[in-house]
Order: structure tokens, then C-alpha cells, then sequence
């Protein structure tokens, strides 16, 4: 009769590196240093958890993916699973010149499961799934924003191919009510272009329904009970609104792990970049990394707040006497940030006092 024997790997560590990708994962698995052979696999973490329990039982399992397409879900199918996961920013996995010139899936997920295993990586943040889905839903509002604008754009490519110029003198501002309704009064003594310029405006005014419907959504969910104190908090700031308070909120996840303001402002992405060695020192503009969400309305609520804000307006002054004026509402945006942080730590709201 044939002995069987059952093996156990307990008080192992199992490293997995996964490349994932829509049809299929690329697998690769380290052990006290030994690579076991990469393999393809459905986009299943159950089929992973399975073949790790029955070719490594016992043992304790890790995983790491790069953040990407899929979002999260992934990393809770496979912390569902037993499999203590990470996600990485795919540009902070340190690659060797060999593996930048033969870039294959087989080659991403060995590398990531050889960082893993040497404990070179760090695992972003990942909030918890009700975040993720409210932040889905501010995030929309963005991307409704910008279609919003690229249809008044190609409103004004037509109209500029033809030479017609609407007076502003005549219809106030932009995109009112009453431009809209001169501009299809005008446009009718054209021929065809007439029929170009009312399906574009058709087009601009469904969009501008879905924006108006998302922010009144938005507007809802600040509500909450989960979020409308730390709304009001913020609101206390000048230049925050509900909508800014809302990105901020979902954007930032775990707030309360940032120890230090210089982490929240890199977070954010409102440090320059720096090319310096030796005795040479060369400071870039602010580095393309951080959340360009949040990136986006801090700047913005930055303008807003010079504008009402003495002490701000001040600051602004100084610094654009001796830099560009882009360059000064960065700094500007950075002690919006400190503000917003000491008034979600502190839970008090933020007092404007001018002496």
C-alpha cells in the first residue's frame, strides 16, 4: 500500500504577486526565497485561495496587485479569502532597467511578488466600500463637468468657422438663458449650420440637467449623518462650499491618518517636484503625483479664498511680489490644507479674525 504523506507549510510565508487584468490574472508565488512558476488563472481570488490551500496548506498567505482599472473589489474578494492583500501605486514598485526593457505580465508579477517578499512595498489607502461608492458618485459630477465644457466648446468651434460673433453687450454673459435663446434667434439665418448648432445646444442643455441632477445628489448626501458635521466644519472655512467639502471628505478616506500636514499636502499633490545633487539645487513646478480631484478643488477654493479672506488676500500680495502668480496660490492652497486639517482634528470650527 502507498504511503501518503501530508505536507504542511505552516509557519510559512506565501508571497503572490498578481498582474491583473480584465480576462485573466498572471500569477507569481514566492517561498523562503524559492519562485514557484508563474501561471494564468481566471479573475477569480476563490480560484487563487483554493490553489494556495492545496498547494501551500497551512501556511500564511500575502498578496499584492497594482492599483488600476478594477478598483477594490479584488482586494476584498481576496481578503474574503484569508489572503492578507496590499494595493500599490504602480509607480512606486522599484524596477530594475532590465524589467523596464522587457516589460511582459509574466515579469510585472514577479517583481511585485519580489517586493512583497522583501518588504519594499506600502499599500495606498483604501477606504472602506460605502466611501468608495459615495466617491463615485462626487467624482461624476467632475467628468459631467468637463463634458459640460467640451460641449460649449464645440458650440464655439462652429460658430467660430463661420465668423459669427454673439455681442456680449447684448446678452450678458455666457451660456445665460437669454445667450442661448440670441444665439438660436441668430443661427436661424444661416442654412445647414443652423441645424449643427441647435443639436449642440440640445446636447449641451441635456448635460446641463445631468449636472444640476448630480449636484443636487451630492447636495443630499452631505445630509448624511455621516458626513454633514464635517461638512459644516468645513464650510467654516473660506472658499470651501458643500461641493469642495464633499471631495474633500471622500477623497481623503482615513483622514485621520496623516500624523503630519507635509503628508496631507503631498497626498494632495502641492509639493514641487526637485532635481538636485551635490551643490545644485533645482526646484520643479508642483509634481504631477497626489489626487487630482482634490488637487483640483483645494486650488480653486485657494482663488476663492484670497478673494474673502484679508489675511489670505495679504499673503497672496507678498508672495506674488516675488514669484509668479501660479506659484503663489499654491502656497496659498497648502494653508488651505492646514486649515482644513486643523478643523477635522480639532472638530471646531475655523474663526476668521482680522486685527
Amino acid at each position: 500500500m502507498r504511503e501518503v504523506r501530508k505536507i504542511s507549510f505552516k509557519g510559512k510565508s506565501i508571497f503572490v504577486g498578481i498582474d491583473v487584468h480584465k480576462k485573466s490574472w498572471k500569477v507569481c508565488i514566492y517561498c523562503e526565497g524559492v519562485e514557484h512558476n508563474p501561471f494564468s488563472q481566471d479573475c477569480s481570488a476563490e480560484v487563487l485561495g483554493k490553489y494556495l490551500r492545496r498547494n501551500f496548506p497551512d501556511a500564511d498567505y500575502y498578496s499584492v496587485y497594482e492599483a488600476g482599472f478594477c478598483g477594490y473589489w479584488v482586494h476584498e474578494a481576496l481578503i474574503a479569502e484569508g489572503i492578507k492583500n496590499i494595493v500599490v501605486n504602480p509607480a512606486d514598485v522599484p524596477t530594475t532597467d532590465k524589467e523596464k526593457r522587457r516589460k511582459t505580465d509574466g515579469v510585472d508579477c514577479r517583481k511585485l511578488a519580489r517586493c512583497l517578499r522583501n518588504r519594499e512595498l506600502s499599500s495606498i489607502n483604501i477606504p472602506e466600500r460605502v466611501k468608495q461608492e459615495d466617491r463615485s458618485l462626487v467624482r461624476l459630477r467632475t467628468l459631467m463637468v468637463k463634458d459640460q465644457t467640451r460641449s460649449k466648446n464645440r458650440i464655439k468651434s462652429a460658430l467660430s468657422l463661420f465668423g459669427i460673433v454673439i455681442p456680449e453687450e447684448k446678452v450678458g454673459s455666457h451660456w445665460s438663458k437669454k445667450y442661448i435663446e440670441y444665439l438660436r434667434i441668430e443661427i436661424k439665418k444661416t442654412g445647414t449650420l443652423s441645424e449643427t448648432v441647435e443639436l449642440l445646444l440640445i446636447d449641451l442643455e441635456k448635460k446641463r440637467m445631468m449636472v444640476a441632477d448630480v449636484t443636487k445628489r451630492i447636495r443630499q448626501l452631505s445630509l448624511e449623518p455621516r458626513y454633514s458635521k464635517y461638512v459644516d466644519l468645513l464650510r467654516s472655512v473660506v472658499g470651501i462650499s458643500i461641493l469642495t467639502a464633499m471631495t474633500i471628505l471622500t477623497e481623503f478616506g482615513d483622514f485621520w491618518k496623516y500624523k503630519r500636514l507635509d503628508q496631507l499636502v503631498s497626498y494632495v499633490g502641492l509639493t514641487p517636484d526637485e532635481r538636485s545633487s551635490g551643490e545644485t539645487e533645482n526646484r520643479l513646478s508642483i509634481t504631477k503625483r497626489g489626487n487630482k480631484f482634490l488637487k483640483h478643488v483645494i486650488i480653486e477654493a485657494a482663488w476663492t479664498a484670497v478673494r474673502k479672506d484679508p489675511s489670505l488676500m495679504l499673503a497672496y500680495i507678498n508672495y506674488s511680489k516675488r514669484m509668479l502668480k501660479t506659484k503663489a496660490i499654491i502656497k496659498i492652497a497648502r494653508k488651505l490644507v492646514n486649515r482644513v486639517r486643523f478643523v477635522l482634528m480639532q472638530e471646531e470650527e475655523y474663526k476668521l479674525s482680522v486685527i
